[in-house]
């Protein structure tokens, strides 16, 4: 877990990468410098010590606002952190979200080579024919009396009587 130090502003709030964290018992701590403690795969849970006398004492957990049930890594909280002010939009917790769940909604995977190339196959072998190609690969569908095969009728008991059946 990576850490660093922050200061508790007035009503226990901490602010972390550009996003409001509010934990329980912090009220009493506004005006303290304290440490955070965060894993950088989700930074939306922050553990916070306060040091005491060359020790780290645990105060409480304290979740990033309107975030608790996302989870953000470190680089996505910055990258969407650019991509809001860059939008000319104030960078906030809420902001942050709609940021992350558009995310979601509208994934920019990349393909692999094999997934291009099919795709590349499929579109290939799906374009429509060019209209002197499919000229001449049309046939005549109509029925004309000089093509169609003549069909012979047989008779049962004829066919007894000529090959003993």
């Amino acid at each position: 877990m990576k850490q660093t130090r922050r200061k508790v502003q007035r009503g226990g709030y901490l602010q972390f990468e550009n996003l409001m964290y509010r934990g329980e018992n912090l009220v009493g701590y506004a005006g303290e410098s304290v440490i955070l403690r965060f894993a950088p795969r989700d930074i939306t849970t922050v553990l916070v010590y306060q040091k005491e006398s060359n020790q780290e004492v645990f105060l409480t957990r304290a979740y990033a606002m309107d975030l608790e049930a996302e989870q953000v890594s470190l680089d996505e909280a910055k990258a969407s952190s650019k991509r809001v002010r860059e939008a000319g939009k104030t960078v906030s917790n809420r902001s942050i979200l709609s940021e992350v769940r558009d995310r979601q909604i509208f994934p920019k995977s990349k393909k692999s080579k094999k997934e291009r190339y099919q795709e590349e196959q499929k579109a290939i072998t799906s374009k429509p024919l060019e209209i002197s190609e499919w000229e001449s690969q049309e046939t005549d569908l109509s029925p004309s009396s000089s093509e169609t095969p003549q069909v012979e009728v047989f008779d049962y008991e004829t066919l007894q009587e000529d090959y003993g059946f």
